[in-house]
């Protein structure tokens, strides 16, 4: 094997676990993909004979990458048209990355993705590092160029930032069709109430059409704001439908860990709505309707096998 294609399989051997570090810092798979691409290209260029541990020159490379991006995307996000959330992904995509405990499968949701955007660049990679992945404060210090008591104190201050006393709920690929069955039937029921016994007390949603699609402006707290909200926007209208394409087919199915109601009009993925599920109920509601955060979304739909709709021509 010459050293060029040598340079190329390790990379690849590598590229998961960068695409799933990646979306993590960033919350954009396009993202995700253009880091680690940048990343490939600085490996490629290397003098690699120097390079003794192919997985942390890789993991530094794309840390400070990331970092570069965070700093730009903090700008473009405070012009961004409506409320920013996370890029969807569906279970089974790579960029899930590592999902053994409890921590790693809270790492990927909706919900954590959005509070992490509360952190500074750094906070967030050494909570994604320690946290997702693993890693050792004294190789999250060395990739960052810090002392080992410097990370730990971020560490710290990371995890106090995103801190959430909600007790969220596991759920498995059953268990995850029965929650959205649920959520849909009280949704097309027209009733409120049925709704609000879904939720928790403090549920909040939360939507993103990126100034495409409309969107509310700023999330909305509470079981009963939320309940009518929801009232309303599952009321089928022609112009939701004009919106949207035409009519379409409702989905459930896991994405970013939870439950989700997928949105389709033909082969394309038009909206997908997470349900963060806890003890006490359905905590979020995230809609994600902005169509580029959805091409992703819409080839792995069109990659998969999935169930029969749930409703279909809504």
């Amino acid at each position: 094997m010459s050293a060029g294609a040598r340079a190329v399989e390790v990379f690849e051997n590598s590229r998961a676990r960068l695409e799933a570090i990646a979306y993590r810092l960033l919350g954009s798979a396009s993202d995700a993909e253009d880091a680690v691409q940048d990343t490939f290209v600085r490996w490629h260029a290397a003098d690699r004979e120097f390079v003794e541990t192919p997985e942390a020159w890789l993991t530094k490379v794309l840390t400070n990458i990331c970092l570069n991006q965070l700093a730009s995307a903090r700008a473009r996000r405070e012009a961004y048209v409506g409320q920013w959330l996370p890029e969807p992904i569906f279970a089974g995509d790579r960029m899930f990355g590592p999902a053994d405990t409890v921590e790693q499968r809270e790492s990927v949701s909706i919900a954590m993705l959005t509070l992490m955007e509360r952190l500074s660049a750094k906070e967030r990679v050494v909570y994604v590092l320690r946290e997702a992945f693993g890693y050792a404060h004294s190789e999250i210090a060395e990739i960052l160029d810090l002392t080992e008591s410097n990370c730990y104190q971020i560490y710290r201050r990371a995890k106090q930032h995103v801190a959430n006393d909600r007790t969220r709920v596991e759920v498995d690929e059953a268990a995850a069709r029965k929650v959205v069955e649920e959520f849909l039937a009280a949704a097309l029921s027209g009733n409120t109430d049925s709704l609000v016994r879904l939720l928790a007390d403090d549920a909040v949603s939360a939507g993103d059409g990126g100034g495409v699609v409309t969107s509310l402006p700023h999330p909305i707290t509470g079981a009963l704001r939320v309940a009518r909200f929801l009232r309303r926007l599952f009321e089928p209208t022609a112009d939701k439908w004009a919106t949207i394409g035409g009519r379409a087919d409702l989905f459930a199915a896991v994405v970013n860990g939870v439950p989700a109601l997928v949105i389709m009009v033909g082969d394309r993925v038009v909206g997908v709505i997470t349900l963060e599920v806890t003890t006490n109920g359905i905590a979020a509601v995230h809609t994600q309707a902005n169509p580029s955060k959805l091409e992703r979304a819409t080839r792995h739909w069109a990659a998969s096998e999935h169930a029969d709709p749930l409703l279909a021509g809504w």
